[in-house]
């Protein structure tokens, strides 16, 4: 694997892999810019707008004829939140074009393809076309709709908001249903506009061999887009809150949910992350084996680390009758942690799983993207294996220090309504 970085412009990074083993190609287009429940919706309609039309391919029907001619190429958008940072990407993928039946040159078109969508979109007189804001406004709204129905989605969504409200972070990475209804074709390319000239660009090409056409196709469409980026800070600890808060809903559910938000000055982000995995996060686990397993008071439970945010979070399914027994517990094999109670097997185990993370990169081009796409948001670009030796250099001692690093910040709580007699 060769890998390969180079600056097409202000604040636009354009990396290359090259792999010889794939028989087909990706290409990645990040931006990055503050979370706001402002702009949030509006950035994510604008985005998806360039994956289902341009200004050749006016309609979703058309562009998706075309792709399927390419040999069933793929062209998507997608929008989420990485610390304070609203991350868009626009992505393609399509076969080699050395693998085509009758020579077609497949990269040169999808090269053209993707330029008209991201630099000529289907707009006109400062809007987005009708037909396709409609399709992506419907697009957006039955995703928020959706995560409703996703109980423990909405309930980690809810605890974030809480363990990070007042910060950029509060705010979803897809932007709230009150702002996504209420945006229109103008709002959407305003936004565009807005992403294009001050949104920090990262892009991405995967391929089996060398090929500089994408690069210079980036630099010379970039070279006319007016640029004046705005720094972003993605990485940045949340305050730890004066009081510990507890906020609580009731739905109609028959599992309640229980979020626990925990805060962390730590920057040792390896040791957290082996501490989440001995905690929370594997069959073998403190809270599976414990909480779930032995005490039977949840149906799952399990835990995560922020590193950008400096934040740590338990979740889990529990009958109502059990959340402060549960939440007892939970605190009680955290406290084990602290006391050094480690096993050999919890170290092994977690490496293992470790191992077994970093041997799946690369066994596709987008497994690629999104490793070094991760890296250059932590800020400092490092190969799988040396993200791996670095987790069997963290000892007990670091995981403790970590465990007790952790401070109780706040507890979201899902409850069923309960049966007034």
């Amino acid at each position: 694997m060769i890998y390969k970085r180079s600056e097409l412009g202000d604040n636009i990074g354009f990396t290359t892999i090259i792999d010889e083993k794939f028989k087909t190609c990706s290409l990645a287009v990040f931006f990055l810019t503050e979370l706001s429940d402002d702009t949030a919706a509006v950035n994510t309609l604008a985005t998806s707008i360039l994956s289902t039309s341009s200004s050749r391919y006016r309609s979703y029907a058309a562009l998706t004829e075309k792709l399927s001619e390419l040999y069933g190429a793929g062209l998507g958008s997608a929008a989420r939140k990485k610390g304070n940072a609203q991350i868009l990407s626009l992505k393609a993928s399509w076969l080699d074009s050395r693998y085509a039946i009758d020579g077609e040159d497949i990269g040169g078109e999808m090269r053209e393809l993707f330029k008209d969508c991201l630099f000529s979109p289907n707009a006109e007189n400062g809007a987005f076309d009708e037909d396709s804001f409609a399709i992506a406004k419907k697009d957006l709204l039955d995703r928020i709709d959706s995560e409703l129905n996703q109980k423990r989605g909405y309930a980690l969504s809810q605890a974030a908001k809480i363990a990070y409200r007042g910060e950029p972070a509060e705010c979803t990475g897809y932007g709230s249903k009150e702002a996504a209804l209420s945006a229109t074709p103008e709002d959407a390319f305003r936004a565009y506009c807005e992403l294009m000239k001050t949104a920090q660009i990262e892009i991405y090409y995967v391929t089996p061999r060398e090929d500089d056409s994408f690069a210079e196709m980036f630099r010379s469409s970039f070279g006319s887009t007016e640029r004046c980026p705005k720094a972003v800070k993605v990485r940045d600890h949340s305050p730890l809150k004066p009081e510990v808060e507890t906020f609580s809903e009731e739905f109609d559910v028959s599992q309640c949910k229980a979020v626990m938000a925990f805060k962390t000055d730590s920057d040792d982000i390896y040791a957290l992350k082996m501490l989440s995995l001995i905690y929370g996060e594997l069959p073998f686990s403190k809270l599976f084996l414990n909480v779930r397993e032995k005490m039977s008071l949840c149906y799952y439970c399990t835990s995560h680390s922020v590193s950008a945010k400096g934040s740590f979070f338990v979740d889990c399914g529990v009958e109502r009758s059990n959340i402060e027994k549960a939440k007892a517990e939970i605190m009680a094999q955290l406290e084990e942690i602290k006391q050094g109670n480690i096993t050999d097997m919890e170290m092994e185990g977690s490496l293992m799983a470790l191992d077994n993370a970093v041997l799946q990169v690369g066994d596709t081009p987008s497994s690629y993207i999104g490793w070094y796409f991760d890296c250059f948001c932590d800020g400092e670009t490092i190969t799988p294996e040396e993200h791996f030796r670095r987790f069997t250099e963290v000892t007990r001692e670091r995981i403790v220090e970590a465990a007790k690093s952790l401070k109780p910040d706040s507890i979201y709580l899902m409850l069923n309504k309960e049966v007034k007699g």
